[in-house]
């Protein structure tokens, strides 16, 4: 016997099959609501839909059930994305971790921990770092998708919801009370399954827990080995190398969000203060809704993915974002040159360390489809200038100041200090001042040195503009590139 479609409508006659070529009446009227040409009292009685109104109450309990899973949710059906997650995670397979890759993500992550020593003043974390699956990282990620893309999401929902609203005719608005908790479930439901496919898509790139530069497991730490078996293919670099190297720098930044807890909240804050600014463009919006079938997810794909963003940023978005952007290359630029310096001796280092760095710089198309998604991409644009920054700071500063500006995040360096790493200090005065120069800076002061006619003032001769000073010398290997 052929089985009954789910949506079967109370009163059916049990010896109708849809194998007869008849629609559903629930799935036609679903199509037509939401399809391009609208729906009409008409069509409902063309359909086989009863026009009593307590049986059109029922059924629009259950079309509103059907679609509104999620409501209770939020802005967003999360169980929808996740598990659209997942399906495209495993789209040509998603193998458990294996034993063997679970020894060697463990014996690895042991060996960084060793080479970070001595290159960063960020201890060893107490979090026992593991092996992931793509599926496994979708299930230890999902809520810091929530709580960046929440503010996106209520917005592009609300968008949704209104224009499918404006299509509906009124007779039919009229007797679904207003359609808005259905449509809000329809419109919850289209933006989780594009945001889904955005995360799942992103889950076959990701190396490790950390790869788009935020500890997106927070207190967790992760390598995922059929990932970085994938991006080894064609690099001509033992596996083992590629393995340790990730590692290195999986560890780099779980020892920074570790040590600096600000940080991460500090990142977060920023892509939510950015994200409530956003503007939809409504006529992009009913222009999407109009073209949606959502029997296709392809066109419900193609409607979210093809910019529904109001193009025009406010002034508070703009620093927002630049100074979102500086910070994601500090972070990046940070972890670059501790890396660097912690894999000296390994042989592939140097050709790793550039092609992560272009990978990151560049973004992978997993990033720039979840970027078009929430109308942000996370990308550190000054990663060179930044790992520039830590390097010159590192060399005549040493390890200890150079970490100790992680502390706040007012002692952060900003764009100006990237384009001049070598006028950083002079900017910041005592604020960023390492021991040595505040005890110059003192001793120049009770001597009246500041005001003798050409003597060094509080501008001049110091550490930071190349002068004399703890772990400087004159003509520094960095001295003739210093203000790139």
């Amino acid at each position: 016997m052929t089985p009954q479609p789910p949506n079967d409508r109370p009163g059916d006659d049990p010896d109708e099959s849809p194998g007869d070529g008849r629609k559903d009446p629930f799935q036609e009227m679903l199509e037509r609501l939401m399809g391009q040409g609208g729906m009409s009292p008409e069509d409902l009685q063309r359909a086989g839909v009863p026009m009593d109104p307590q049986a059109m109450s029922m059924m629009f309990q259950q079309i509103q059930s059907m679609m509104g899973g999620g409501a209770s949710e939020g802005p967003v059906n999360w169980t929808l994305a996740r598990d659209h997650a997942r399906r495209i995670a495993s789209a040509d397979g998603d193998p458990s971790v294996t034993a063997a890759q679970r020894g060697a993500v463990q014996d690895a992550m042991r060996l960084a921990e060793l080479w970070l020593s001595g290159h960063t003043e960020f201890g060893q974390t107490s979090i026992s770092p593991q092996a992931w699956s793509r599926a496994e990282w979708i299930e230890a990620t999902q809520d810091t998708w929530k709580e960046m893309t929440g503010p996106v999401a209520e917005s592009v929902t609300k968008a949704l919801t209104d224009a499918l609203t404006q299509q509906l005719p009124p007779e039919l608005s009229s007797m679904m009370g207003g359609a808005s908790g259905m449509l809000a479930g329809a419109g919850g439901m289209l933006f989780g399954v594009q945001l889904g496919q955005a995360i799942g898509a992103l889950s076959r790139e990701v190396l490790c827990s950390t790869d788009i530069g935020l500890p997106l497991a927070e207190g967790r730490s992760a390598l995922l080995p059929a990932s970085i078996k994938e991006f080894g293919e064609g690099l001509d670099i033992p596996a083992q190398e590629i393995m340790l190297y990730i590692a290195v720098r999986e560890a780099a930044h779980v020892r920074l969000f570790t040590a600096n807890p600000w940080l991460r909240q500090h990142v977060l804050d920023l892509v939510r203060r950015f994200s409530a600014g956003i503007h939809i463009d409504m006529a992009r919006i009913e222009e999407a809704a109009r073209d949606i079938d959502p029997m296709d997810p392809s066109s419900m794909q193609e409607a979210l993915s093809s910019g529904i963003f109001a193009p025009q940023q406010t002034p508070d978005q703009q620093v927002t974002l630049k100074r979102l952007e500086t910070v994601l290359a500090l972070v990046e630029g940070w972890v670059h040159v501790v890396t660097a310096a912690s894999t000296a001796n390994l042989p592939s280092a140097g050709a790793l360390s550039e092609t992560v760095r272009r990978r990151r710089a560049s973004g992978g198309p997993a990033e720039h489809a979840f970027g078009s998604l929430v109308g942000l991409e996370l990308r550190p644009r000054r990663l060179r200038e930044a790992a520039e920054f830590w390097q010159y700071v590192g060399e005549r500063r040493g390890v200890q100041d150079r970490d100790g500006l992680w502390d706040a995040p007012e002692l952060l360096p900003t764009d100006e200090d990237l384009d001049d790493p070598a006028g950083f200090s002079e900017r910041r005065g005592l604020l960023t001042a390492s021991e040595d120069e505040v005890d110059a800076a003192l001793q120049r002061l009770l001597s009246g040195g500041y005001g003798e006619p050409g003597g060094p003032g509080p501008d001049r001769g110091g550490p930071a503009d190349g002068g004399p000073g703890r772990g400087s010398g004159e003509g520094g290997p960095q001295d003739g590139d210093a203000s790139r």
